[in-house]
């Protein structure tokens, strides 16, 4: 009789501890579509869109983590979400090959579908997690195979239901002209708005420059009696319809000043809510067999291993969505198997109030705060204690296995090395067992378009530079960097399939290290940079390079984890981190990397900078062009060389012939596919380009 008891009381104690759990509670399909057939993929593949509809409970402590979920309560205790998801599976669910890619959406965009994943019968399963609802995510009424993912999160709100309030920046810049102009952050709105359209309660400053230190010259108060928060334009002059997206300036804008305003913003929302509502939707599809109302999972009993990825921006986010814990489950199990941050190599800026996750580490964006190494290290430089991502899924046992890779861009301009070297630069931080990481020497933030005619002036190689992504940062200086990621990340593929479905290990990692004499301060002399012809000589000095900037964001935040309440804005900057970069070889191209047939057969100079031109976009010129590459051509003929004073050998000097370089493709890729980083098909094609390419026709 006891011993049915105690059986009955643990049973209902599960009941309860289920029915507390965070999770999905409804899924509505809103659209099912036949994926078009491709080259290649014999298994006929569909798309399905819709939303899911969770629960979680704030008691929880993984939920607990999630800065103002307290203030995100409805009326019966419980915080309620809906995210958007795609699936891309088999129609017939028999030639599912049992992986799942779980994809973070980048700014709501979901990446195509890779031919190589349709080959293998894998599942893709892209769902929601940025909330800010600004723009690119703006929420929908359904979900779409074509469109945007979108999050639904609460407000914060006090326990009285008065508003939440607090210090808000936003800037202008590159801008002209007496038309007004939104604040944004990334092409994408500031998601918050002013509490109050009363201009002095607000501060709007102008700039006439500042550096990549954070140094600040001809700073200028705009008096609130010049400017509104307002529309105006030819048939609406100052001071405008009144808008609080946009402001509204007297004398209009001028596009060699940058223009940056402090207001008073009100309902911030609870966007950590977006680490738990793609943890429980992944939860839901890998596990679940239907939601509560009988709507069946369309993969249920079909995934047996899953990875989670992302890229850049939503690669940051796996970073930071891991080193919170969410990897672990309400019911203590481990959620993904694998996880891909591509190009990612920080945790990004989402689990505090007033948060702008679109943001790119632009001045005084958070993201660089506390730990962005893997595993324990003191951050004596910042003051903080030994920590590292891997801290929380340590102790539950819950740690996936992880592949990282970089760009030459990452290094540059979105600070990357500390992840490798800690915040003071001077020892080689040990990575895992369950960690491989590599890196893609002089590339561009991922990856560029590749093929041999793109390095070749006149014939494939364009005049002008690529775009600036970022705040209307302007154009590069320097032409597109070319080298392409798309056949690492290829064999990267394969190789990360093996190892979370079959336990093989793959390629060791490979990056460039202090141990190895690889890495130094990021100067031209320290580096090693040659003469590079038509670029100024100064790059890449003075700081080119975009630094970590210590900030101090007020007593409220929390650094080590990027959570809290930042009170000041913009925040102080305590000091400026020394950044180390890979160094360079006679042709200025970085060493440490994996193979790559473009670089170890290359055709010019392959740069992870650029630099900004001036023109229509004054204000960002000679600084870094944010996060693209360039490229610098080698001279065709030793003539050609020497009349441009370029000290790197030409084209002729350096093959010969046409079938020269065709056989140093070759080359090359033997090397590649011998060391695990290129696959067999990829090799043949790239050798079938060079021959059909114009090099030294």
């Amino acid at each position: 009789m006891y011993k049915a008891s105690w059986i009955l009381a643990c049973s209902l104690l599960g009941a309860v501890h289920l029915s507390a759990q965070a999770r999905v509670t409804r899924i509505v399909i809103d659209e099912t579509q036949p994926m078009p057939a491709v080259a290649g993929a014999a298994i006929a593949y569909e798309q399905i869109a819709g939303r899911a509809f969770g629960e979680l409970d704030p008691k929880l402590p993984n939920n607990a983590i999630i800065q103002d979920i307290e203030l995100a309560k409805d009326a019966d205790g419980k915080v309620r979400y809906m995210a958007s998801f795609v699936i891309y599976k088999p129609v017939d669910l028999k030639q599912a090959s049992g992986l799942m890619w779980h994809d973070v959406p980048n700014r709501g965009r979901v990446y195509p579908f890779a031919v190589q994943e349709r080959t293998f019968g894998d599942i893709e399963l892209a769902s929601a997690w940025q909330g800010d609802n600004a723009g690119w995510t703006a929420i929908k009424p359904k979900a779409s195979v074509s469109g945007m993912q979108f999050l639904q999160v609460p407000v914060a709100k006090h326990q009285d239901g008065s508003r939440v309030t607090g210090h808000v920046l936003g800037r202008i810049v590159n801008q002209s002209g007496p038309n007004s102009q939104p604040l944004i952050v990334q092409n994408n709105p500031v998601p918050y708005k002013p509490l109050d359209l009363d201009t002095s309660k607000s501060t709007l400053t102008s700039r006439g420059s500042e550096n990549m230190r954070g140094e600040v010259t001809d700073e200028q108060a705009i008096a609130a009696t010049d400017w509104a928060w307002a529309k105006c334009d030819a048939q609406h002059p100052f001071p405008g319809v009144p808008d609080p997206t946009q402001i509204c300036l007297k004398n209009g804008f001028d596009a060699k000043r940058l223009y940056q305003v402090v207001f008073t913003g009100a309902d911030p929302y609870v966007l950590g809510v977006g680490y738990a509502a793609w943890r429980d939707v992944a939860v839901f599809f890998k596990h679940a067999r239907a939601d509560d109302q009988g709507t069946p999972n369309p993969i249920a009993s079909v995934v047996k291993h899953s990875i989670g990825r992302g890229v850049s921006q939503s690669g940051n986010y796996l970073r930071g969505w891991l080193h919170l814990g969410f990897n672990q489950d309400e019911a203590g199990k481990q959620v993904h198997e694998g996880l891909w941050p591509i190009i990612a190599g920080r945790r990004i800026a989402l689990n505090f109030r007033w948060a702008q996750p679109d943001g790119v580490l632009e001045l005084y964006q958070a993201g660089s705060e506390g730990p962005q190494w893997w595993l324990p290290h003191a951050d004596v430089v910042r003051g903080l204690p030994s920590a590292g991502i891997l801290d929380r899924c340590t102790r539950s046992q819950t740690c996936p296995k992880i592949v990282e890779h970089f760009g030459s861009a990452e290094v540059w301009a979105l600070k990357l090395t500390p992840e490798w070297v800690g915040t003071d630069g001077k020892q080689d931080l040990s990575l895992p067992p369950n960690v491989k990481r590599y890196y893609i020497a002089s590339s561009n933030h991922g990856g560029g378009a590749g093929g041999f005619d793109s390095s070749l002036p006149g014939v494939g190689l364009p005049k002008t530079g690529p775009m600036c992504p970022g705040n209307n940062f302007g154009q590069g200086v320097l032409p597109a960097n070319p080298v392409p990621h798309t056949h690492t990340v290829n064999a990267l593929r394969v190789h990360f399939r093996n190892w979370v479905m079959r336990g093989t290990e793959p390629p060791a990692s490979r990056y460039p290290t202090l141990a190895r004499g690889e890495l130094a301060p990021a100067s031209k002399d320290a580096l090693g940079y040659p003469h590079l012809p038509g670029l100024r000589a100064t790059v890449p000095e003075r700081d080119f390079i975009m630094p970590v900037h210590d900030y101090d964001w007020g007593p409220n935040f929390n650094a080590l984890d990027g959570s809290g309440v930042p009170s000041l804005a913009p925040p102080r900057i305590k000091q400026v981190l020394t950044m180390l970069a890979p160094k360079v070889d006679a042709d200025g191209n970085e060493r440490g990397g994996v193979p790559v047939v473009l670089l170890d057969a290359p055709l010019g100079t392959y740069l992870g900078w650029n630099v900004t031109a001036g023109g229509a976009k004054p204000f960002h010129q000679n600084e870094i062009c944010n996060y693209v590459g360039g490229m610098v051509p080698f001279a065709r003929t030793a003539q050609e060389r020497q009349a441009n004073q370029d000290v790197r050998p030409s084209l002729q000097e350096r093959y010969g012939s046409h079938e020269g370089y065709v056989q140093a493709v070759r080359q090359a890729t033997q090397r590649a596919m011998k060391e695990g980083f290129l696959l067999p098909e990829d090799a043949a094609m790239l050798i079938q380009e060079a021959d059909a390419s114009a090099v030294l026709r």
